[in-house]
């Protein structure tokens, strides 16, 4: 890649005069305070004092068992989710409400078969985390857990295949997710139907002792495309009243059968015009924006130029969430499938996806951007922050810089937990970090999935790295052992 990697740069100075002439607008510390700084600064969240800053995000392993329950490579994940002594866990995974519902045929899910113990599958997990928390001389009545509830509306496969329940037209998307032009959309009756199913899959997580739910409105996502379903006719469709309806039904009907559950959501504060690769190049690009222009489709996108991101309708609905008494709000761009490299910013690509346009960096601060926004606008509400680990070692220093100015609440991690659970630790101990297992952002727990198989680190983790799976991976990707 033309870009150099943050893990080039030998010493904080170094890294911060590039990061600086990429993204003037973002800074970093030169030197990290560990647990005495605002990494470790507590934060009270449901009359519970956090003691750090640190949040793991939810990451879907296509792990499961096809009933839906977590396997023991989703337990394992659990468990180093514990391990990584972050406080918060959000969300843990994108467990689906329903069967139909799911991205993959190994996503966790709601089984409505009786004889599949659904509530024991939730109940392993959360053990799990304790467990992992406990491990490392952590208290594990310290962490706040919550659950992301999720539908995945056009993006769904449940048995491998596209099977797509999109809630509007999409001119670009409709026909990459396998729907036609006579296929029909969710109808107003199966919408709440599937409301009903998030009340259940509430129900359950409350009953077993999570902490709070994710109603996950991201990454284009069905709780995510309704907001942007301009041209949907009906109650859930057309204007903003219209379009929050589905999501305000879900939150007050949760809050009815679970009034001491906490809600949260995961939220695209904004997005972009989908991008393919150049053919010659392979570079993404949005190719043929002019043709749609004013854009109608989406959210967040500046319907007068759709290469760039317009926040203020995603801020207006966080406001919404916070008049209905939603406290969480986790911040994130973009989609895994239309706009990777917004949402997820990456040295490489993942199999099925572009070399970036930019410099990741730029990514970064786009994602740096959102979270300031949304911190400036509502002081009052818990911020949980999304795109840092693309910083490679450089993580913590940008993280602390943004924490100390008070521009997010707690850094969110992803990918780098995956390869390196107790990076959080060691920053906190003031530790050295262990390079070897920095994720280094090259795509394979994306690019397996893409491809059937199971989601983890297969560069840095020895227990991917000796799965079958590995093989598979790299014979698909055509690089050697």
């Amino acid at each position: 890649m033309k870009y150099p990697s943050p893990g080039r740069f030998r010493s904080a100075e170094e890294f911060r005069a590039h990061l600086r002439s990429v993204t003037p607008d973002l800074d970093c510390d030169l030197a990290l305070e560990g647990a005495a700084g605002p990494l470790g600064r507590p934060l009270e969240i449901g009359g519970r004092a956090l003691a750090n800053r640190f949040a793991v995000h939810p990451m879907e392993g296509w792990d499961g068992t096809r009933a839906g329950l977590p396997s023991e490579h989703t337990l394992r994940r659990w468990r180093r989710f514990g391990r990584s002594g972050a406080k918060l866990i959000w969300g843990g995974e994108a467990y689906a409400v329903r069967a139909d519902g799911r991205a993959n045929p190994n996503q966790l899910f709601l089984n409505a078969d009786p004889s599949v113990d659904a509530r024991g599958g939730l109940a392993a997990l959360l053990g799990e985390v304790r467990a992992g928390h406990r491990a490392v001389g952590e208290d594990p009545d310290e962490l706040f857990v919550g659950l992301q509830l999720t539908h995945s509306g056009r993006y769904a496969r449940p048995d491998g295949r596209p099977a797509p329940r999109a809630a509007c037209r999409h001119p670009l998307l409709d026909a990459p997710c396998g729907l036609g032009p006579d296929d029909p959309l969710l109808t107003d009756g199966e919408l709440e139907a599937i409301g009903a199913s998030f009340v259940r899959a509430a129900e359950l997580a409350a009953e077993v002792g999570f902490d709070f739910v994710d109603l996950k409105c991201c990454h284009g996502y069905l709780l995510c495309e309704l907001l942007g379903a301009r041209t949907r006719p009906g109650p859930y469709g057309g204007s903003f009243e219209n379009r929050t309806r589905f999501f305000r039904r879900v939150v007050a009907d949760v809050r009815g059968a679970c009034p001491g559950l906490a809600l949260g959501a995961r939220v695209s504060l904004g997005d972009v015009f989908p991008h393919s690769p150049d053919e010659l190049t392979g570079v993404g690009q949005a190719r043929g924006w002019e043709r749609l222009v004013p854009y109608e489709h989406g959210f967040g996108v500046d319907r007068d130029d759709p290469r760039r991101i317009d926040p203020s309708e995603p801020l207006r609905f966080v406001g919404l969430a916070r008049e209905l008494g939603i406290r969480l709000v986790n911040v994130t761009l973009g989609s895994p499938y239309a706009s990777p490299h917004l949402q997820r910013p990456a040295a490489y690509p993942p199999s099925d996806g572009y070399l970036p346009p930019a410099d990741p960096l730029e990514g970064v601060a786009e994602h740096v951007r959102a979270t300031r926004r949304c911190k400036e606008r509502f002081p009052d509400l818990v911020v949980v922050g999304t795109g840092y680990s693309y910083l490679q070692e450089w993580l913590p220093h940008v993280a602390q810089h943004e924490l100390r100015a008070r521009r997010v609440d707690l850094v969110g991690l992803g990918r780098m937990v995956l390869s390196y659970p107790e990076l959080p630790l060691d920053v906190l101990a003031g530790r050295a970090l262990d390079r070897r297992r920095i994720c280094r952002t090259f795509s394979d727990c994306t690019s397996a999935p893409r491809n059937g198989l199971v989601s983890g680190c297969y560069p840095l983790d020895p227990h991917y790295r000796e799965l079958p799976e590995a093989a598979r991976l790299r014979k698909l990707k055509g690089t050697p052992r």
